[in-house]
């Protein structure tokens, strides 16, 4: 599944630190604004310790980790919803990401220039915000000037798109974003996602620290938590400068003890990497054997016909069952046949809806 989380923040904030951090490819890390202009892709593998147990059961060939896709997107700049700086470029990466990974700068350090010339993360996410919810309002504009014709000669489905866009419009000109809109029924939430509007994706703050402030934060930190409380978003604190060098050491075991060293359990690119599937609603099946142990990704809330289309099509089209078996009960027992034996293997049908974990192995006939 190629979904795309993408790294946003002001010039110099630490977007292609981080990124760099993520990814084996590396995004130029200058000092100056726009040093990102085409946007970087990355795949990063997603860390789960479950794999390593299986692998260590079924000893495959090889090992396949779950990966999501991370953009790191150009900076913004005010005035990006008119075009300013590299704004339209911005604003369609943006719109191509299924989620946001936006980054603050919550730091000092004299050597890095701030391109507002003071440190404050609250007022560089009213920026970003600002711009984004000024191009949603545009989108909305255009979009009520058809529906409303249409809903003034009785079209009920242009009333109900009216209501819709009008509840997102008077959010917007609060200086709200779209996600902290709700709908109750299914026809509403489907016209709020089909306007694929920038301020409606899943966000995720990332605060940027220095060294000394990875375990409890700061000043900085705490201000974005108060800034985002009623936004239904999710807050991380990284230092990406320390990330890249712990990036830089050869062996696990050195990235390990640099860990320890620092009072950390487990590393911010891999807090950050879970995050991020987590923000786009994504869970893992797997599927076992000599050859391969396999990481899978699912929207959470799919049923085993769509996950066995993300394995193969012709897997969903001629989809006859699922057996499937409880990742606990497998590391329990040690082997597919000892979960059989035991009758811990159940046979799921088209309604099954996958959990996170599950092992699975599908039936078809095509």
């Amino acid at each position: 599944m190629a979904l795309q989380c993408g790294i946003v923040g002001l010039p110099n904030v630490g977007k292609s630190t981080l990124f760099n951090s993520l990814s084996s490819a590396k995004a130029q890390a200058a000092n100056f604004p726009f040093c990102t202009i085409e946007p970087n892709v990355g795949i990063i593998t997603v860390p789960d310790g479950r794999l390593a147990k299986l692998a260590e059961l079924v000893r495959p060939g090889r090992i396949v980790p779950a990966a999501v896709e991370i953009v790191d997107i150009a900076g913004l700049v005010k005035g990006a919803s008119k075009g300013e700086g590299l704004g339209n470029k911005f604003l369609g990466n943006i719109r191509e990401c299924d989620a946001i990974i936006h980054v603050l700068r919550c730091f000092d350090d004299d050597n890095v220039t701030h391109v507002d010339g003071t440190v404050n993360p609250v007022r560089d996410k009213e920026i970003i915000d600002i711009e984004l919810q000024i191009k949603d309002l545009e989108t909305i504009d255009q979009r009520l000037q058809k529906v409303q014709k249409q809903a003034a000669v009785g079209d009920k489905q242009a009333r109900i798109t009216a209501d819709v866009l009008n509840a997102f419009r008077e959010t917007l000109l609060q200086g709200r974003s779209a996600r902290t809109v709700t709908f109750d029924s299914k026809e509403e939430q489907k016209i709020a996602h089909d306007l694929f509007l920038l301020t409606s994706k899943p966000v995720l703050y990332v605060c940027n620290v220095d060294e000394e402030s990875i375990i409890s934060g700061n000043a900085y930190v705490e201000q974005v938590r108060e800034a985002i409380k009623d936004e239904n978003a999710e807050l991380l604190v990284v230092a990406a400068k320390t990330e890249s060098e712990i990036a830089e050491l050869e062996s696990y075991e050195d990235r390990q003890m640099f860990l320890e060293e620092l009072g950390l359990e487990e590393s911010g690119v891999n807090r950050l990497v879970k995050s991020a599937f987590s923000l786009l609603n994504l869970e893992t099946f797997f599927t076992v054997g000599p050859i391969e142990v396999k990481a899978w990704t699912y929207r959470k809330g799919w049923k085993a016909p769509q996950c066995a289309g993300v394995i193969h099509t012709d897997f969903e089209k001629g989809f006859i069952r699922a057996e499937v078996i409880k990742y606990n009960d497998y590391i329990e027992l040690g082997s597919e046949a000892a979960v059989r034996d035991a009758g811990k293997l159940f046979v799921e049908g088209k309604e099954y809806v996958v959990k996170d974990g599950d092992i699975m192995h599908f039936r078809f006939n095509v």
